[in-house]
């Protein structure tokens, strides 16, 4: 389960090609266990065997994408995140990551649960549906397309559109510990002024809050 939109090429700048995955690599100490939902080609993991020696695991969805994860010498497990993580234990990872894949999830909520679960901290980043050129879209009657949104409408994977005031009131009324929050435009650059409003992709850092 992972849109084409995770597909980018590295750069010189930035060897992961994409500022979310950047972050996300910078949260994850060497040596950690990594569960990788919606993998992709399983680039994020083989930076993070390469350059932080972690042991990680991915899942995936898509047979092409699966295949091209075990090219990169990701271990890669082939199952449906809908189902659920139930062959995987409590507490069993450090981090599990979930990157702009989250959109195309049809019960949220209940995968958030499961990835705080198996992990001691999840890291999520999404496409900011409140994102002002998406506004300026909505305004004049039609479905926002861009770079972190370059579906049509009647042939996009994604079942949620949300916002960063969606996804913070969501982890505010299920106890969900926001410990790290980042915001990009879409150019890349960081965002500190209205997120919600600015921001074209954001990244969380999560965990269980304690009792």
């Amino acid at each position: 389960m992972s849109a084409d939109v995770n597909n980018h090429s590295p750069n010189d700048s930035n060897p992961l090609g994409r500022h979310d995955l950047e972050v996300i690599a910078s949260w994850i100490r060497p040596g950690e266990r990594i569960l990788d939902l919606g993998c992709g080609d399983g680039a994020l993991l083989k930076y993070l065997r390469e350059e932080k020696g972690v042991l990680g695991y991915g899942v995936e969805v898509n047979p092409a994408k699966v295949l091209a994860a075990i090219a990169n010498g990701v271990n890669v497990i082939q199952i449906d995140l809908e189902q659920g993580l139930v062959g995987f234990d409590d507490a069993q990872f450090n981090h599990v990551v979930m990157s702009l894949s989250l959109q195309a999830v049809q019960n949220t909520e209940r995968l958030l649960r499961e990835m705080l679960r198996v992990g001691r901290e999840a890291v999520v980043s999404f496409p900011n549906f409140g994102y002002r050129k998406h506004r300026e879209a909505i305004a004049v009657g039609r479905m926002p397309v861009s770079e972190t949104l370059p579906y049509q409408w009647y042939n996009t994977p994604n079942v949620r559109f949300f916002t960063i005031a969606d996804f913070d009131a969501l982890c505010a009324e299920r106890g969900i510990e926001i410990r790290d929050r980042r915001a990009f435009d879409e150019q890349g650059r960081p965002v500190t002024d209205d997120l919600n409003l600015n921001g074209s992709i954001a990244v969380y850092r999560l965990a269980r809050q304690s009792a």
